[in-house]
């Protein structure tokens, strides 16, 4: 099990073919890398599973290879196109691929990558997560990573070379980048360094898929009102090919806007900033404390445990999962209120 999702195995993929299994939806949440968090968001799990099946159904409408096979209706457990289902899904079906053990060996050599390629063979999930940037907002890393200057962006004369604003801030084209997936704390790459991490996943086919993704959620959210800042896909390797795997497109792996007010799992990021500052600070000086121990787990350096949302906290941002879900779907899979209603409430905490 993920921190948000259960795993099941229907058939085990193999060294020369794939697999069978399904994603259950959860209606747990984690930030921060914590893992999962000590409450739930009630509709989460549901929403996350219809809006994550609908931009798969998107995909391959636009002929991009993905490993979703539907999802499961809820009245006779068959798996069905998503226009089928009788009420808002929690369970997607899909191909299995290899996620081979990636050893850690200390400090000194770190996570071996040979042996996980070696183990994976011609048939892997790719242990990188592949980023792209269609905006700049105030909370993003890209700006501790990089200034307007590399991305052409100090041609606007209001716009520094060195300094960000303090806005958001649309890129002229949209930004491809690399991260570790497997690794205790996620870390960006260089092309060359997420080449070889990649292996026999090509890593230029790698953000060709993942501009193409862009491209089609960032056509369906503007279709209903929505920008699409940024997101990330996971890919699997099987038979020379690369297909989307994991979810696309949902409020947990991409942000969103709606009239400029954000649509995502930053809200409790924000949160938590603002209302667990000690629980946010603990997991950062974790993070840099098990810099060169032997041990890559840095939650067992973490001294504290955070904090339970409170009930208000916890049925706006439901209401904001399920409203958006309707939203960007276009069907009313859940009884609340409106997106722009949502929005208010959560304003309001």
């Amino acid at each position: 099990m993920t921190s948000v999702k259960e795993f099941r195995v229907d058939e085990p993929a193999t060294a020369d073919s794939l697999g069978r299994g399904r994603f259950v939806f959860t209606d747990a949440y984690s930030v921060f890398d914590w893992g999962q968090m000590p409450d739930a968001i009630p509709r989460k799990g549901a929403s996350l599973c219809a809006m994550g099946a609908f931009n798969f159904e998107l995909l391959e409408a636009e002929g991009l290879p993905t490993h979703y096979r539907g999802v499961a209706d809820a009245d006779t457990g068959e798996t069905v196109a998503l226009a089928d289902a009788t009420a808002p899904p929690t369970e997607m079906a899909i191909d299995l691929t290899q996620v081979p053990d990636l050893p850690y060996e200390g400090p000194e050599a770190g996570y071996d990558y040979d042996a996980f390629r070696a183990a994976g063979g011609g048939n892997y999930l790719v242990p990188l997560e592949v980023v792209f940037r269609n905006r700049v907002p105030i909370g993003s890393s890209l700006r501790r990573r990089a200034d307007p200057a590399d991305f052409g962006l100090d041609a606007d004369p209001d716009i520094a070379a060195d300094e960000w604003p303090d806005e958001p801030v649309d890129l002229p084209e949209p930004v491809v980048e690399f991260s570790t997936k497997y690794e205790e704390q996620d870390r960006y790459l260089s092309r060359a360094e997420a080449d070889r991490i990649a292996g026999a996943a090509d890593v230029d086919a790698l953000e060709s898929l993942a501009l193409d993704v862009n491209r089609v959620v960032t056509e369906r959210a503007d279709a209903v009102g929505f920008a699409h800042e940024d997101g990330k896909i996971e890919c699997l390797y099987a038979d020379g090919e690369l297909r989307v795997a994991d979810v696309v497109g949902t409020f947990d792996e991409n942000r969103f806007s709606y009239g400029g007010r954000g649509v995502s799992k930053e809200v409790v990021r924000q949160w938590y900033r603002a209302n667990d500052p000690e629980w946010v600070e603990a997991v950062k000086e974790a993070k840099a404390a098990v810099a060169g121990r032997e041990i890559d787990d840095w939650r067992e350096l973490c001294e504290r445990d955070p904090e339970p949302l409170p009930s208000a906290v916890v049925d706006a941002v439901s209401e904001l999962y399920a409203a958006g879900t309707n939203a960007y779907t276009d069907r009313e899979w859940f009884d609340v209120p409106d997106i722009e209603a949502a929005l208010d409430a959560v304003d309001g905490l």
